[in-house]
This record gives C-alpha cells, sequence and structure tokens, in this order.
C-alpha cells in the first residue's frame, strides 16, 4: 500500500494524484506525517481536486505568513458556499479576529493583546500553578485519569474563563460549544456536524450576549479582559456589540481547543519517551523548550489558509489572484530543510523555529498564555507522577485542522 493508504506507490510519488483533504482515510487522522513528507517530495505545490493549492514546504508557509502584500485571511468566499451566509457559522467566523484583515484585524487585535500583557501573564501564574495543582490532587485520589477530559481541557476553560469574568458555575456548555464550532472549520465537516456547529454559535451568542450586558452594568478592573474590550482601551474605534459578541466567542474557542491539544499531546508525547521524560523532571528549566518542541512535532492546529489578493510567485509556481492555499502547518513543521533529524522530537532542539502560531501580524494573539499553560501543566503533572503511564483505549480525534486527542488514559502510579 502507499503512504498512509494513497495509492500503491512505494515511496508516495503517487500521493499527488489521490490526495483530497476532504476525503481522508482513518490512517491519516492516526499519522498524517509520511503523507506530509511525500508531499513535501513528490507535490509541495500541489494543486488539490477542489481546485484549491496546498503548501507543504516551511519556507513557503513563512513567505506568505510573514507577506502583507498579496494574501488575504478573510474566509467570506469560502464560507458563504460552507456554511451559507445567512447561518450562525458564517457570522461568527467571519467576525472572528482571525479570519480577517486590517484594518478591523489590527483593531481587535491590539485591544487583546493589550490586555495580556506580560505583566498579566505573569500574574496568571499563581492562579494557574494551583488549578494545575488541583487537578493533580483529583488524579492521585483516583490512581487513573483521563488526560483530555480530567485535565488538559479544564486547564484552559478556566484561564480564559478567567480572563472574561464567566461565572465558574456557567463553564459548563463552554467545552462543546467550542469543540463543536471549530469542528466545522475542517476540510470536510459531516451534515450533523454543520447542524451542530450552527446550534452551538446561536446558543453560545446567547449565552455572551447575556454576560456581555451584565458586564456593562458592572465593569470590572484591568485584569478582565471582557471589561477592558467594552471599555476599549485601545484608543482606536471601539469594537460594535455584533464584532464584541463573537470576538469573546472566538477567544472563548480559540484558547481551549488547541491549548487543549497542545497539553494532551505534550503529555503522550513525553510519557511516551522516558529520556525526555526524566530530562524535564530533572531540569524543569526546560519547560519553555519542551513546549515548543510539542508545539512543532504535533501541532495543536495543522492546517491555516490564505487568499492570494494579487498575483504572486509561491515555491517556483505563478499563482493568480483568486487562488485559495490551504497552509499545512504540521507538515511544515516537520521539513527537513528547517529542523534537523525533524522526526526526532527534542526538548533541547534549537533553533525552532516552528509555525504552529502562525507568524507576521496573524501570529497567534494568546500565544503566550498557551505557553505558560503548557508550561506549567507539563512540568507539574510529570513533577507529580513521574512514573505514570499511557493505558490503552486513547482515541485520537478524527480532524484534520486540528490535532488532539479525544481521551488520552493514563495511570498514576
Amino acid at each position: 500500500m502507499g503512504v498512509n493508504g494513497y495509492g500503491q506507490s512505494g515511496d508516495g510519488a503517487d500521493i499527488a494524484g489521490t490526495f483530497d483533504l476532504r476525503e481522508l482515510p482513518d490512517s491519516f487522522f492516526a499519522d498524517p506525517y509520511p503523507t506530509y513528507a511525500a508531499l513535501r517530495t513528490h507535490a509541495p505545490v500541489l494543486t488539490c481536486p477542489d481546485g484549491s493549492v496546498l503548501l507543504t514546504r516551511h519556507a513557503d508557509l513563512d513567505a506568505v505568513y510573514r507577506d502583507r502584500g498579496h494574501f488575504s485571511a478573510d474566509k467570506r468566499a469560502a464560507f458563504g458556499p460552507k456554511f451559507g451566509v445567512d447561518t450562525p457559522l458564517y457570522a461568527h467566523h467571519t467576525t472572528s479576529l482571525v479570519f480577517n484583515d486590517p484594518p478591523y484585524h489590527t483593531r481587535v487585535r491590539r485591544q487583546i493583546v493589550g490586555a495580556l500583557s506580560p505583566g498579566a501573564i505573569r500574574a496568571m501564574t499563581p492562579g494557574l500553578e494551583s488549578l494545575v495543582g488541583g487537578l493533580c490532587d483529583a488524579a492521585a485520589a483516583k490512581g487513573r485519569i483521563d488526560l483530555i477530559e480530567d485535565f488538559a481541557a479544564a486547564i484552559p476553560i478556566e484561564v480564559i474563563g478567567n480572563l472574561l469574568g464567566v461565572p465558574r458555575d456557567e463553564r459548563g456548555p463552554l467545552r462543546g460549544w467550542s469543540l463543536a464550532i471549530l469542528g466545522a472549520l475542517d476540510p470536510a465537516p459531516s451534515a450533523a456536524a454543520l447542524a451542530h456547529g450552527q446550534r452551538s454559535v446561536a446558543e453560545f451568542l446567547e449565552y455572551v450576549r447575556v454576560l456581555v450586558a451584565d458586564r456593562r452594568r458592572h465593569l470590572r478592573g484591568a485584569d478582565d479582559l471582557l471589561s477592558r474590550l467594552i471599555r476599549d482601551e485601545s484608543g482606536g474605534e471601539p469594537l460594535g456589540e455584533h464584532e464584541l459578541l463573537h470576538n469573546c466567542i472566538f477567544l472563548l474557542n480559540a484558547g481551549h481547543e488547541t491549548t487543549t491539544n497542545l497539553i494532551g499531546n505534550g503529555l503522550a508525547l513525553l510519557l511516551a519517551r522516558a529520556d525526555a521524560r526524566r530530562q524535564l523532571v530533572a531540569s524543569p528549566d526546560l519547560a519553555a523548550g519542551a513546549v515548543e518542541e510539542c508545539l512543532r512535532f504535533e501541532s495543536p492546529n495543522q492546517l491555516g489558509n490564505r487568499l492570494v489578493d494579487a498575483p504572486v510567485t509561491i515555491g517556483g509556481v505563478r499563482f493568480p489572484a483568486g487562488t485559495y492555499l490551504t497552509l499545512a502547518i504540521g507538515a511544515a513543521n516537520r521539513d527537513p530543510a528547517a529542523f534537523a533529524d525533524p522526526d526526532e522530537f527534542d526538548i533541547r532542539r534549537t533553533p525552532n523555529p516552528h509555525l504552529a502560531f502562525a507568524a507576521g501580524i496573524h501570529a497567534c494573539a494568546g500565544m503566550s498564555v498557551a505557553r505558560l499553560e503548557g508550561q506549567v501543566a507539563l512540568v507539574e503533572f510529570l513533577r507529580r507522577f513521574p512514573a505514570a503511564r499511557l493505558l490503552d483505549g486513547a482515541v485520537r480525534a478524527r480532524r484534520a485542522r486540528f490535532r488532539g486527542f479525544a481521551t488520552l488514559p493514563a495511570a498514576i502510579e
């Protein structure tokens, strides 16, 4: 068989003729990297069956992310046919910071980044350490843990919930809403997934509308991100109500799914590699490098997109305006042209120019928060449970865009 179920060629040369992000075999979700390696070698600039173009080389992705003159992040043209222009999913994703260009992108990002200053990040640390410690205490009492449900997913929902001032007893539905809304972004969501996503946006919107109305009546201090967004401390044009509501949902979604995957993927990698685990336990100062390597090796966000705004050459191929690009972040982060021994997991790797947080003006606005959460979670869990081991029954979420586990059982010893 060919790579990951594609074709019959042993070297993967025929994959370019059969690869389709809309029709992926189960083996791809288990391990997409052999497929990505074949594409990088044989078709690094691949025209897909739907006419879009898939890029897999690090240099090409980095160039696209940093080019401010030829590419657009606006996805209205793509989301209209996918979601329907008069639907909750379309309204949400076309208003979110991540799928917009300047000046709107700049205006929203400035407010969010202003609230996530280095001082604000440092102030989160004690509460985060207490949260992770409590989750570890609960795990110790049970003797086993689902590293996703009982640990990784619980951390970002608390952190972002605290930043936005979501009452703790109202956070129960947030994860389900987030998973459904982000799941609709996959290349080929089912009709059921799309319907679930539409309902989730509508329900989430109603919840956030009440939250925002209450906060307008009772504004809080500088550490409350929602109050800052309402007061608009950026000095620019304030967000309208529609923009504010949908970007609150975006913050809760973005802070949840990708950070859950970072922590879950990181623990899976470290628990399966005794030497790396011992290094990190013995030298917690390696935490920052370990998180960067987890982000590179198993990127929580595997795919990005851009629309060509003006004719441009990428990887030696000329593309007209209107070409739709899919950026294979997971493939770029294993590119041997950018990383020595890219399929080796090395927590001491330096430099590590991975693209897990994108780059340029669209680099993830919350990456400092995600990095802090990952560092505290990985170090504290391994310090408390150096002999923890993975159990049978791990299940990968069947998603191409977001790579993580649905469940990841482990024994605490």
